[in-house]
């Protein structure tokens, strides 16, 4: 218990944990958003949770109250319910929406902090950016050892998201590649999704403390799209995401203390570092494509989604390990 509570005491271990941590939790979730075309909804989500946050500590008083991340929760679910809605309009396209909605609400979020909640610790720029840098200094105790609050946060998270991807697979891969046949099948994608995004909205709550909402953003769309220029498997897209993820937290760390740099902003740099890599020497990349051997993509629908992975049939079914 000693040594394990020596190698949680050093600093650099706790941040690149949390960052792993962070970086696994949003990818698993960001697999989906970005096979959905949902990807610019984790920024809106991350910004509007604020206002989430706001209303409960108008509500109970202080901001140190599970309440938190049911606020939050409800907020993400109501700015994509308010993006849905002026879609179905039909007079405002989706990316226009979530234009609209997200800056409204959070520009609500901010007004309140400044009228209601000026000397309390809710600043928008620690929302924003974090500092995960100084994530280790609270500690909260769990029986004999003494973990950064933060990476027990994420920690549980990480286990939850992991969780609902694994127990809800067949529903999740069924509702993003074939929605229609989803619900014939009585599988509700429309649940699943809402399901799905109200978990990224406390995922970004989670990562609010240490890492900030842009870094949280850059986990849940960059491993993922750096894993689809590797992989036509979804399985295997969930797992190279978390690998990028975990890769991108230990190379930004290492990259941060070598050039005296911001821990976050090095850690995003190294998820568009793996990005260009994947792009340039992917097994869909620019060359390979350019020496003509490039692997056929998966079947594509009307819309452009992939449709290889409607089969509900599990991964050894195709010949593939699991």
């Amino acid at each position: 218990m000693s040594a394990l509570q020596a190698w949680l005491d050093q600093p650099s271990v706790t941040i690149m944990l949390i960052g792993a941590l962070v970086g696994i939790a949003a990818s698993l979730l960001g697999a989906f958003l970005v096979l959905r075309r949902e990807s610019m909804l984790s920024d809106a989500i991350s910004h509007s949770v604020l206002l989430g946050i706001v209303v409960v500590y108008l509500l109970t008083g202080t901001v140190d109250t599970p309440l938190q991340v049911v606020g939050a929760a409800l907020a993400g679910l109501v700015t994509v319910w308010a993006t849905d809605l002026l879609v179905r309009s039909r007079r405002v396209k989706q990316d226009a929406a979530i234009g609209l909605v997200f800056p409204a609400l959070f520009a609500v979020a901010v007004l309140l902090i400044n009228l209601y909640a000026r000397d309390v610790h809710l600043d928008t720029d620690a929302v924003l950016l974090g500092e995960i840098a100084f994530a280790w200094l609270d500690v909260v105790s769990l029986g004999q050892l003494e973990v950064a609050r933060s990476l027990l946060t994420m920690l549980v998270i990480t286990a939850v998201n992991l969780a609902f991807v694994v127990l809800l697979y067949k529903e999740l891969k069924l509702a993003t590649f074939d929605p229609g046949l989803a619900t014939a099948l009585g599988k509700r994608p429309t649940l699943v999704g809402y399901a799905l995004l109200g978990l990224v909205s406390v995922t970004a709550v989670g990562a609010f403390d240490a890492v900030g909402a842009i870094l949280f953003v850059a986990f849940v769309i960059v491993p993922p799209t750096t894993a689809y220029l590797l992989t036509d498997r979804l399985w295997r897209m969930l797992a190279y995401g978390c690998v990028v993820a975990v890769g991108s937290s230990l190379a930004g760390y290492a990259l941060a203390r070598a050039y005296d740099v911001s821990v976050g902003g090095s850690m995003a740099s190294a998820t568009g570092a793996f990005l260009l890599l994947a792009l340039l020497f992917g097994r869909h990349g620019l060359i390979a494509r350019a020496l003509g051997r490039r692997a056929p993509r998966a079947p594509q629908a009307a819309d452009g989604s992939v449709v290889a992975e409607v089969s509900l049939a599990g991964p050894a079914e195709h010949g593939r390990g699991s």
